[in-house]
């Protein structure tokens, strides 16, 4: 992970944070809440898993040596205690949420150097267990994390008669081919 991929995929994680959200708008609450047999259950507990997902990590990169500045404003987002933690009582506020995130997100991966992205962060995840591993792996995770989690949102948008369009990477990456 170089710092210029890690502003590509804050950008591509927010574009598409939009895509999804403007597509779920589309539906009702019922919709939303509906049990679609799903890791996370609904369109809804998927959206705000990666929300969580998310903020857990941030809390764990604000750990960093580095001390970025950015994640000052992690305390406007307070660390959940569970994957399925409910941040927001509706699509509405949990879009309020994400939007807050997505550009702390963006603000914070352009303090990226690639010294902090060769070394290590230490962490402990959820249950207590402490582990040391690179930083730049962890960054990926973090994206990958995220697009896994669409791409399952995005099928159950599908399936509820929804279509989020273009969801690639590729629609982002500039063409080099004149």
């Amino acid at each position: 992970m170089t710092p210029q991929t890690a502003a590509l995929m804050a950008h591509y994680n927010r574009w598409m944070n939009e895509r999804m959200f403007d597509a779920a708008a589309s539906l009702d609450a019922a919709a939303l809440a509906a049990e679609r047999g799903a890791f996370f259950g609904s369109i809804l507990g998927t959206l705000n898993h990666i929300a969580v997902a998310d903020t857990l990590w941030l809390h764990r990169f604000a750990r960093h040596e580095a001390a970025f500045t950015t994640l000052v404003a992690l305390s406007d987002f307070p660390q959940p205690s569970a994957l399925t933690q409910p941040l927001a009582p509706d699509l509405a506020g949990l879009r309020a949420y994400r939007q807050s995130l997505d550009a702390l997100i963006e603000r914070w991966v352009a303090e990226l150097t690639p010294d902090h992205l060769a070394g290590s962060i230490s962490y402990s995840n959820m249950a207590g267990v402490k582990s040391s591993r690179n930083f730049g792996a962890l960054l990926q995770h973090f994206f990958n994390h995220q697009t896994h989690h669409r791409g399952q949102a995005s099928t159950l948008l599908f399936q509820a008669g929804v279509d989020v369009g273009v969801t690639d990477l590729l629609a982002l990456i500039p063409r080099s081919d004149g």
